[in-house]
C-alpha cells in the first residue's frame, strides 16, 4: 500500500457514516446479544480461540449486529475471510471463491471463511452450489439473514450449520451506543461542541425499535443538520430528534415470521377473551398492510372453532361483518373488523364443535359402517328390502323426540359432541342429558326384550 492509497482509506473512514465508523471492533465492544456472546458462551469461545470450524447462520432483525459480528471474526481469525452479498453475487461468484479457497488450502493450508450477507435472497440453486464445499470444509460459511432460516435456507445447508438468533436491542442498549458515539473522539462526536438532551436520546432509542444503525443514522442527521448556536454549540433537543427519526415502519412481511407470529397472537388473544390485546394485534396487522380478508377469514374460523354453540350469534356476527367488509371496503371496514374482534373476544368460549374430528377419526379407523336399515331411504327399497321399517318419526312423539338408534351397529352410545358449560351450551347440555337418559332407558329395554320400538298406529314411518 502506497501513501496515496493509505490517505484515501483514511479519508474514506472519516467520511463513512457514523454507524459504519462506530461499528464495534471487538467482542467486548459489542452491545447486547449476551445470550450468544456472553462470557463462556459457545460462539464467543469459538471466535476468541479462532476455532470456528463449522458454518453458522446469524439470524436477526436489522441493526442487531450480524454483519458486525462477522467483521469481528474477520479481524480475529487467521483464516482468509471473504464477503459476498447475496443481493449482488451469483453462482459464478461462489465458484470463484471456492476455486481460490481450494488453491489457498492446497498451497498454504489456510482455511477460508465466507460471509454471505442476506443469504436468504439466494435461490435454491445458488444455495445448493455452495453446499458441497461447506460439507467438505473448503469454506466455513457465515450466513447473515433477517428472515427465518428454517424457511429460507435449504435444509441440507441448514443441517450443516449452527443457527444463532440475534435479538432486537433494548432502548437502554441503544442509549449506551448513542452515548458512545457522542463521547468517542476518534470515530464519533467526542471532539465536537454538542449538547444532546436526554429526552432526545430517549426518543431516538425508543423509535429505533431495536435497530442500532437506525438510531445512529438519526443521531448523525440531527447533529449534521443542526446549525451551531452563537456560542458554537450544536444543540439537539427533543424536537430535532423527532424530525430526525420518523416512526419506524413495522417489521411485517407477508410470508415471514412476523406475519405468522402476529396473527397467532391475535387469534390467541381472541380465544383467551382479552379484547384489549386482540384490538392491539388487529391494529398492528391493519397498520402494516395485512389483507383484511385474511383477518376476517381467521375470525370466521375462530367463531366456529373456539366459540361455536356457546354463543351461536358469534358466527352470525362474524359472517355479517365479513359481508360488510366486502361491501364497504377499507378504511371504513376497520369498524367491522373491530366489531367482530370485540364480539368474539367477549363471547363465551367452547371448542366442542371439534367433536367432528373425533367422529372423522372413528370413520378413518373403522371405515364407513353400514347405515342401519330403519334409517335407510324407504322410497326406493322399502317394500322389497324393508328399508326404513321401524323408523320412528320424532315429530309424532311428545316433545318431538323419541329414543332410537342413529349410529351404526357397534357404535351405540359413542359420544363425539360434548357441550361445554358456557353460554348457550349450558341449555344444550341439559337437553342432551335428558335425551341421552331416554336413549339409555330405551337401549336397556331393547336389550332385555330384544325388540325394536314400533311406530304408533297410523304413522307411516317418515321419509
Amino acid at each position: 500500500m502506497d501513501l496515496f492509497e493509505q490517505a484515501r482509506e483514511e479519508r474514506e473512514k472519516r467520511e463513512a457514516p457514523l454507524a459504519a465508523r462506530m461499528r464495534p471492533r471487538t467482542l467486548d465492544e459489542m452491545v447486547g446479544q449476551g445470550h450468544i456472546l456472553g462470557p463462556g458462551t459457545l460462539l464467543r469461545r469459538a471466535i476468541e480461540s479462532d476455532r470456528l470450524f463449522s458454518s453458522i447462520i446469524l439470524w436477526g432483525p436489522p441493526g442487531t449486529g450480524k454483519t458486525t459480528l462477522a467483521m469481528i471474526v474477520a479481524r480475529t481469525t487467521r483464516s482468509h475471510f471473504e464477503t459476498l452479498s447475496a443481493v449482488l453475487a451469483g453462482v459464478a461468484d461462489v465458484r470463484r471463491v471456492v476455486a481460490e479457497a481450494k488453491e489457498r488450502r492446497a498451497l498454504y493450508g489456510q482455511r477460508t471463511i465466507l460471509l454471505v450477507d442476506e443469504v436468504h435472497r439466494w435461490n435454491k440453486a445458488q444455495q445448493d452450489a455452495l453446499l458441497p464445499h461447506v460439507e467438505d470444509g473448503t469454506v466455513v460459511l457465515i450466513g447473515a439473514t433477517t428472515e427465518n432460516p428454517y424457511f429460507e435456507v435449504v435444509p441440507p445447508l441448514l443441517s450443516r450449520s449452527r443457527v444463532f438468533r440475534l435479538r432486537p436491542l433494548s432502548p437502554a442498549e441503544i442509549m449506551l451506543i448513542l452515548r458512545r458515539a457522542l463521547s468517542d473522539p476518534e470515530r464519533g462526536y467526542g471532539g465536537r461542541p454538542l449538547d444532546v438532551s436526554e429526552e432526545a436520546l430517549e426518543h431516538l432509542a425508543r423509535v429505533a425499535d431495536g435497530d442500532a444503525r437506525a438510531a445512529l443514522n438519526a443521531l448523525e442527521l440531527a447533529v449534521e443538520s443542526t446549525p451551531p448556536g452563537a456560542d458554537g454549540v450544536i444543540r439537539v433537543d427533543l424536537g430535532v430528534a423527532q424530525e430526525s427519526i420518523q416512526q419506524r415502519a413495522l417489521r411485517y412481511y407477508k410470508g415471514a415470521d412476523e406475519h405468522y407470529d402476529t396473527i397467532s397472537a391475535f387469534i390467541k388473544s381472541v380465544r383467551g377473551s382479552d379484547p384489549h390485546a386482540a384490538l392491539y394485534w388487529l391494529a398492528k396487522m391493519v397498520h402494516a398492510g395485512e389483507d383484511p380478508r385474511f383477518i376476517m377469514r381467521r375470525l370466521l374460523i375462530l367463531a366456529a372453532e373456539d366459540i361455536g354453540l356457546a354463543d351461536p350469534m358469534g358466527i352470525v356476527v362474524a359472517a355479517a361483518c365479513a359481508r360488510a367488509l366486502e361491501w364497504v371496503g377499507m378504511p371504513e371496514a376497520q369498524y367491522h373488523l373491530a366489531q367482530a374482534t370485540i364480539y368474539l373476544a367477549t363471547a363465551p368460549k367452547s371448542n366442542s364443535v371439534g367433536g367432528y374430528f373425533a367422529a372423522l377419526a372413528k370413520v378413518q379407523e373403522q371405515g364407513e359402517l353400514e347405515v342401519p336399515d330403519h334409517l335407510k331411504d324407504a322410497s326406493r327399497d322399502g317394500a322389497a328390502l324393508g328399508h326404513g321399517k321401524g323408523y320412528l318419526y320424532p315429530h309424532d312423539f311428545p316433545g318431538h323426540f323419541v329414543p332410537q338408534q342413529y349410529l351404526p351397529p357397534g357404535l351405540g352410545g359413542a359420544t363425539f359432541y360434548r357441550p361445554g358449560d358456557q353460554g348457550f351450551e349450558r341449555e344444550i347440555a341439559r337437553r342432551l342429558a335428558e335425551w341421552e337418559a331416554a336413549r339409555a332407558r330405551q337401549r336397556a329395554t331393547s336389550s332385555s326384550q330384544n325388540t325394536v320400538p314400533e311406530s304408533p298406529p297410523g304413522v307411516p314411518g317418515g321419509p
